[in-house]
């Protein structure tokens, strides 16, 4: 049963101008392999941007937006060994997943060079 579905698309521009200013943005968003993976691509911007906008498809999924938390480094976007996305939650957000039986979470992301956009479905 599908508890939740979100989506959010976001300019490539904005969350690399964030990324830039080295203000612990990254650290507080972004999981260090997430940052890892970003940083050894040549349009970085461009997978951090789908990153976070996967982040907050998520938290609309949720149904509870930022009430879900604010620690979105806890929200980290995986590739399978084919590239396929997923999410894995830590911390408070792996909590919830158990106590309100999150217990699939399917995410798309899609990115060109201004646009970053991704769709999260949670089910039961």
């Amino acid at each position: 049963m599908i508890l939740g579905t979100g989506i959010d698309i976001i300019e490539v521009d904005r969350v690399a101008e964030r990324v830039a200013r080295k203000n612990g943005f990254t650290e507080k968003v972004f999981s260090p392999a997430e940052i890892s993976f970003c940083e050894s691509m040549s349009n970085k911007g461009q997978h951090y941007a789908v990153r976070f906008a996967a982040k907050e498809a998520f938290l609309k999924a949720t149904g509870k937006g930022l009430l879900a938390g604010h620690d979105l480094c806890e929200v980290e976007i995986v590739s399978d060994e084919l590239g396929k996305p997923g999410i894995r939650l830590h911390g408070n957000f792996y909590e919830q997943a158990i106590q309100n039986n999150w217990n699939k979470i399917h995410v798309s992301l899609s990115h060109l060079k201004d646009m970053a956009c991704a769709v999260v479905i949670i089910e039961q």
